[in-house]
């Protein structure tokens, strides 16, 4: 039979940022009682009294992952070099049967010129290309045939160099993504492969985001 705390701890888990206030004890908790009354009623088919929820959110003992601060702590100053490319376009493209070999031509063009910046993924129904903004018209027109979703000037890559055991970390992109929340930094791409981390943003986040990322490994 469910009880109060289970149902604070199924609300807790499904909103972090509240989880983590919690565990760092800057909450109101008698408030947070009273907002959370009704919901934990209603899953519970009865009236639940706010002292009811106060005890539990008291007792609450939130996930290794969150508590360690410590261990994060170290993983952080343990993150690599930092690194800022702009003047980025980004094309997102339906699949279709002629995408592959266009690729293929695209990247005969790249391998001419070595300091560009360059990423395709291809999802399920779409393609995505990041491109340095000096290859704009060449793009267009070896895609000309196929289908464009959308296309965005003026963005920044920042990439991220993490941890060789990154993989086994957990939580550890959820400490990126609510650092760039809480700084209302909006993301437009986020990228990955094994050991780097980079996210795609309008020009006018580039400074705030790095700076935010800064101060996450400091």
């Amino acid at each position: 039979m469910k009880t109060v705390s289970n149902c604070v701890e199924d609300i807790l888990i499904t909103q972090p940022y509240l989880e983590e206030a919690l565990s760092r004890n800057i909450i109101n908790f008698s408030a947070l009682a009273i907002e959370l009354t009704e919901p934990i009623s209603n899953m519970l088919k009865k009236d639940v009294k706010p002292g009811a929820i106060m005890m539990a959110l008291r007792r609450y003992n939130p996930p290794t992952a969150l508590t360690n601060s410590v261990k994060m702590k170290k993983y952080m100053q343990n993150l690599g070099d930092i690194t800022v490319r702009s003047n980025l376009t980004d094309f997102t493209i339906k699949n279709s049967e002629t995408i592959i070999d266009n690729h293929a031509k695209i990247l005969d063009r790249i391998n001419q010129e070595s300091k560009l910046f360059y990423t395709f993924t291809r999802g399920i129904h779409e393609s995505n290309f990041i491109i340095s903004s000096s290859l704009k018209e060449f793009i267009q027109e070896n895609l000309k045939n196929e289908t464009f979703i959308a296309s965005q000037d003026g963005l920044s890559a920042i990439s991220i160099n993490l941890p060789q055991d990154n993989s086994k970390i957990s939580g550890l992109y959820y400490h990126f993504f609510k650092r760039l929340a809480w700084e209302g930094i909006v993301l437009y791409e986020v990228i990955s492969t094994t050991n780097e981390f980079t996210i795609l943003v309008e020009d006018e986040f580039v400074d705030k985001a790095f700076a935010a990322i800064k101060k996450l490994k400091n």
